[in-house]
């Protein structure tokens, strides 16, 4: 049997299993090949020089030029027109910067066309600026002929503006100076009205408690009095004689009005009470019953049937006269209403409070319209104008004048150093105010001006302490001036006929000084 020999792997087998799988070349290998080949690829259009690209270098240099030097290539115009003007000089041969040879002639200052050109051995080029040295004058004088920017031309609008207001609100301002825009308004203090001096011409005396409420009625004829005796009397005015007694109150009677349209007298006291006197039967036909404490003032509407009373219980009472119903309750204040005033137009109701603030209501809504916080104690006393839009009050801190109907302030009528009871205005300008040591301010309404101070005297008999005035008002005319004070008594004042400006000079001195707030 014949045997075969296993088979052998040949060499050339092996061969060729080798060709199938060469060994794979280093990293490094091909990093290097990829990178020859890149540049093979990329060489001829990307890799030359920027230096050796006239037109890349001329675009570069230019970008350049133009972001560094934009803003200062050219000559401002008014140096440009200087310029201009110097070359057009009589006897000028030819524009400056085509000289250069001026260069080295005396008064003349060489601009540069490039970079240094007064070093040694550096000539002059065509380009070379060739301009007349300039002095500080006309620079001076170039500066004031640029033309305006936005901004300066939105400043001088503006401060033309304001010199316009100014103007018209009755400030002085002078011409604009060349170092401001605005001079600032010359403030001038408005000279005062000159006043005769007040003198005592009548002590009426009757009551036997301080004398706390005035009302002067509508016809001039008669005033009435309310005091600590509990009474109300009724005197003459011409004569000072005594013409009627009311009873009824059991307290003292703080509030006295009397109704310009009906033949009544209303009243009210710390008794809680608030009476309507019928004047044809002298005798109480109504009473108004809500306060929940003493009664301190009270105001009658000059057109509506309606009565403003005020009190300890911190509120103001709204009352219909005749249906005797409460209309309104008008609370708000802290502290007693000391003093409440009525008027025809909006604010129709002002009030005065110990909590040292002064309200302005809208009497058809009940509602507070503005409170003014300016006082810093209590306020004591209110006062209307009878022909302004205006009104003051008093503290003793300081009298201060408002502006109807926001109520904003005009002044201050400084000096009245005391508890400040009453005030009282005329329609002469002329305001009185009373102090609880017996002081009588009188005041120049337009300006604040004190023109005159003295004191009451007292009656005798009387303390040094029942000095002080509790009430105080203006007949009908404004020619006599009545005061309630704490003797008891009641006193008539009026205007020295004999005065003048010769014999009583106006002791003013204009001042800015004052405190406007």
């Amino acid at each position: 049997m014949e045997t075969v020999e296993p088979t052998k792997t040949t060499p050339l087998a092996a061969d060729s299993s080798d060709s199938l799988n060469p060994p794979l070349p280093s990293l490094a290998d091909l990093v290097e090949k990829s990178a020859k080949r890149t540049r093979e690829l990329f060489v001829m259009n990307h890799a030359l020089p920027v230096e050796n690209v006239p037109a890349s270098q001329k675009v570069r240099l230019s970008v350049k030029i133009s972001d560094e030097y934009e803003s200062v290539k050219e000559l401002p115009y008014a140096l440009l027109t200087q310029q201009k003007a110097a070359t057009e000089r009589p006897g000028s041969k030819a524009p400056v910067a085509a000289i250069p040879a001026a260069a080295s002639e005396p008064g003349v200052k060489v601009l540069p066309g490039h970079a240094y050109p007064t070093a040694p051995g550096v000539s002059l080029s065509e380009e070379t600026s060739v301009v007349p040295e300039i002095s500080e004058d006309s620079i001076q004088q170039m500066i004031e002929n640029l033309p305006e920017s936005k901004a300066q031309q939105e400043a001088r609008k503006t401060a033309q503006g304001v010199v316009a207001i100014r103007q018209k609100a009755g400030y002085q301002t002078g011409p604009p100076t060349s170092s401001s825009l605005v001079r600032k308004p010359t403030l001038q203090a408005q000279r005062p009205e000159w006043h005769a001096p007040w003198k005592l011409m009548r002590v009426i005396s009757g009551h036997l408690g301080w004398v706390r409420s005035i009302a002067v009625e509508p016809g001039n004829k008669w005033f009435a009095t309310g005091a600590g005796d509990r009474t109300i009397k009724i005197w003459d005015l011409a004569s000072g004689t005594l013409k009627l007694t009311l009873t009824g109150h059991i307290s003292t009677v703080r509030g006295l009005a009397v109704s310009p349209r009906h033949p009544y007298l209303f009243s009210c006291g710390e008794d809680k009470m608030v009476k309507c006197w019928d004047l044809e039967y002298n005798k109480v036909i109504r009473h108004y019953h809500g306060h929940l404490s003493g009664v301190y003032t009270l105001s009658l509407h000059p057109v509506l049937d309606v009565l403003v009373t005020g009190g300890r219980d911190a509120t103001a009472r709204v009352w219909d006269m005749r249906t005797k119903q409460c209309i309104h309750v008008l609370s708000g204040h802290s502290a007693t209403v000391a003093d409440v005033k009525c008027q025809e137009a909006d604010p129709q109701v002002i009030t005065g409070s110990m909590d040292s603030m002064v309200r302005l209501w809208d009497l058809a809504a009940g509602k507070t319209m503005s409170v003014l916080t300016h006082h810093k104690k209590s306020v004591r006393a209110l006062a209307l104008h009878p022909d302004e839009f205006t009104f003051a009050s008093g503290s003793s801190d300081n009298i201060k004048q408002w502006k109807c109907p926001e109520g904003s302030f005009i002044q201050n009528f400084e000096g009245h150093r005391s508890i400040v009871n009453t005030l009282a205005i005329n329609s002469d300008n002329v305001m009185f105010s009373g102090g609880d040591n017996g002081s009588m301010y009188f005041w120049d309404w337009k300006t604040g001006y004190n023109f005159q101070k003295t004191e009451t005297t007292v009656q005798p008999g009387s303390l040094d302490s029942e000095s002080g005035i509790f009430a105080s008002t203006f007949d009908r005319s404004g020619a006599r001036l009545i005061t309630g004070e704490a003797d008891k008594t009641i006193k008539i004042w009026k205007e020295d006929e004999n005065a003048t400006e010769e014999t009583h000079p106006l002791d003013w001195k204009p001042s800015l000084a004052r405190r406007r707030y």
